[in-house]
């Protein structure tokens, strides 16, 4: 297999950094190809605007999903973007590694995926969810959380994990196409022992060999939504 991982955290050090180096050890050892993408040792730039292009479809008003359509047809993606494009098209698994922050992604790893998931070139025309353009591929959130799971039970304080992490796994991972297979969390990074930690990090390597045989989260197809209003259709009369 072809593994991409995309890594946001600013220290090596961290837990982040050792479960992406974890990931790379074991899964090369296993015999897969592992690409990282360190996006703060990358310098990646988050923001998102005409920087993005080489080519411009409308230089008197800059809309985004525009510009990607027709960078799409031009080759006229930025060489940073280029790049990661394809890696991300090169991969049949992709992980996202980060620390949950004020309860979603780092700025760094939103600014990725607003800049690498481009229009035309990784969803739209009617390629989104299981028609997306990157069906077939496998992609899993790494996450790092600062409270006890007991904090984001469903009748936790932080609220349910699965509703937290839903707009990465549906609303960007989903969308595009992946299957998504169930996140791996490791809690209270900052207040663990050095066993517990290497526990996390065992647990994780055992998480990573498994990778191709992994149950997907399961989502309702699109054919399960009304084509007009894509709100769930009643289930059918025995």
């Amino acid at each position: 297999m072809n593994v991409f991982i995309v890594h946001a955290h600013p220290e090596p050090r961290s837990l982040n950094g050792a479960l992406t180096a974890t990931a790379k050890a074991c899964l090369t050892a296993a015999g897969h190809e592992v690409m990282v993408s360190d996006l703060y040792a990358m310098g990646w730039q988050a923001r998102s605007d005409r920087s993005n292009f080489l080519t411009e479809a409308d230089p008197a008003y800059f809309k985004q999903q525009d510009e990607e359509v027709f960078a799409t047809g031009q080759n006229g993606f930025a060489p940073d973007i280029r790049q990661e494009l394809d890696k991300l098209f090169g991969c049949d698994v992709l992980i996202l590694q980060f620390p949950l922050w004020w309860f979603g992604m780092p700025a760094l790893m939103k600014g990725w995926v607003d800049r690498v998931f481009a229009m035309g070139t990784v969803y739209g025309a009617g390629a989104w969810y299981d028609r997306g353009k990157l069906r077939g591929r496998r992609a899993m959130v790494s996450v790092t959380i600062g409270g006890a799971a007991s904090m984001y039970a469903p009748d936790g304080i932080n609220g349910d994990t699965d509703k937290l992490l839903f707009p990465i796994q549906n609303g960007m991972l989903r969308f595009t196409g992946f299957d998504v297979l169930p996140p791996f969390i490791a809690w209270q990074p900052a207040r663990i022992s050095e066993g517990e930690r290497q526990g996390y990090l065992r647990a994780y390597e055992r998480r990573l060999l498994t990778l191709d045989a992994t149950e997907p989260l399961r989502f309702p197809p699109l054919t399960a939504y009304d084509p007009e209003t894509f709100r769930l259709l009643a289930p059918a009369e025995a």
